[in-house]
């Protein structure tokens, strides 16, 4: 199976995905259970060093579709 990378797509779900954790913390917070903001931050970059570390990985990114050439 085949996943197409775009930088935009994974962007997105990366900013997607900082916000559902974010939105957890606040959730957390107004439980009582308080969570330092700079490891959150902290995990976030890391995460992203991830995402770009195992998108060089595989490949790098798809910039133009596969296709013909043009005549």
């Amino acid at each position: 199976m085949s996943l197409d990378r775009t930088r935009g797509g994974l962007l997105v779900a990366f900013a997607v995905f900082g916000v559902i954790v974010y939105e957890l913390r606040t959730v957390l917070d107004f439980v009582g259970v308080e969570l330092p903001l700079i490891p959150y931050m902290a995990a976030v970059f890391a995460l992203g060093g991830i995402l770009l570390w195992v998108v060089t990985l595989t490949g790098g990114w798809r910039t133009e579709p596969e296709g013909d050439e043009p005549a």
